[in-house]
């Protein structure tokens, strides 16, 4: 067992709840990429820049159980023209990796301050109807294959939970522009699942209902909303391998990804695989409805003015009925070695 260190850097807004949500966002971003747990962590020096002064960074640290590092915050020293409002770690681990095997994190703005550490490897891009158990498969190939997974259907529906809560018609284009700029939405890996934040709210289950995800096709529409999202999906991307779900992640998001591939399913097939999913989660789900559901959103995905769903020049089209989620994982594993990953 050796020591290494580990770099990161996240921009913030200068008050405690968003440093605290922040610093912690990053470091949870750097213990999931890292395969660490507490106890390899030897200790933190953290920094933030002079406009930056609500709350020590290192508070988070302690939240997140790192009880026995040892913590130490500072003033990152000013330079004129230098990025504001961005707090960096430095990490001492123990571990058997090499130090070019180390994955150093930096997100939001602060991504800008390496460039050199922009997207390396493969990105696979999964597009397809809804609930043709994209999430699932896009779940179990980035544990297989070591990469980040982003389901950015979460994001949508999170979108329109907001609106929903609110009280407010998602088809009316203003109300949704009026909120999109006040919403944080965050993705934070956690005992190794994703969970989904929204202004801080883990909305993990609350965004898995029928009305949330029929509410996602109707905020996509607005270009406020994409425009915000596909930035902030592009940014996730950024650092490794990535597997990406959506309606357009081949065709727009990630139209560079070497791997694409459309999974689809007959709306029987998905409308039983929704009904299982809502069932579980010990919601309503009646069948004939749910698929009425499915096909209504479908036409509603691949008519919509602004990136609609539709099948990549370049992607493979996989038909899942009838498939288990590994034998599909398998199928892309196929795809991904004939374009050279090594899988």
């Amino acid at each position: 067992m050796g020591i290494t260190t580990i770099r990161g850097a996240i921009t913030t807004e200068n008050d405690r709840e968003s440093i605290l949500a922040d610093t912690s966002a990053l470091l949870q971003e750097i213990i999931a990429k890292n395969v660490l747990v507490n106890e390899d962590i030897v200790s933190i020096w953290f920094t933030a820049t002079r406009d930056l002064d609500a709350v020590y960074p290192a508070v988070a640290a302690r939240a997140l159980g790192l009880t026995e590092a040892g913590l130490m915050c500072a003033q990152e020293l000013y330079v004129k023209g230098s990025m504001k409002k961005c707090v960096r770690v430095l990490l001492t681990v123990q571990t058997d990796k090499k130090q070019a095997d180390t994955k150093h994190v930096y997100m939001k703005e602060a991504a800008k301050l390496r460039p050199d550490l922009a997207r390396k490897g493969f990105a696979v891009a999964i597009d397809g109807p809804s609930g043709a158990g994209k999430s699932t498969v896009a779940k179990l190939l980035a544990k297989r294959l070591g990469f980040i997974y982003v389901d950015t259907g979460a994001m949508y529906r999170t979108v329109a939970l907001y609106g929903l809560r609110a009280g407010l018609d998602l088809d009316d284009g203003d109300a949704v522009r009026g909120y999109i700029g006040k919403l944080d939405i965050t993705l934070r890996y956690e005992n190794g699942a994703q969970h989904v934040y929204m202004n801080n709210e883990d909305v993990t289950q609350s965004i898995r209902t029928a009305e949330a995800g029929a509410g996602a096709s109707r905020v996509a529409v607005y270009a406020e909303v994409r425009e915000r999202l596909v930035d902030m999906q592009r940014q996730m991307a950024t650092s490794g391998g990535v597997v990406m779900d959506g309606r357009d992640i081949g065709t727009h998001v990630l139209p560079d990804a070497e791997v694409k591939i459309y999974l689809d399913a007959s709306a029987d097939e998905r409308a039983r695989r929704r009904c299982a999913e809502l069932e579980s989660l010990h919601q309503p789900a009646e069948y004939d409805t749910i698929k009425k559901e499915l096909q209504k959103r479908d036409e509603y995905d691949m008519s919509r003015m602004l990136s609609p769903l539709r099948q990549a020049d370049d992607a493979v089209r996989i038909d899942c009925g009838g498939m288990t989620p590994d034998e599909v994982a398998e199928a892309i594993c196929a795809v991904a070695r004939v374009k050279g990953l090594a899988v």
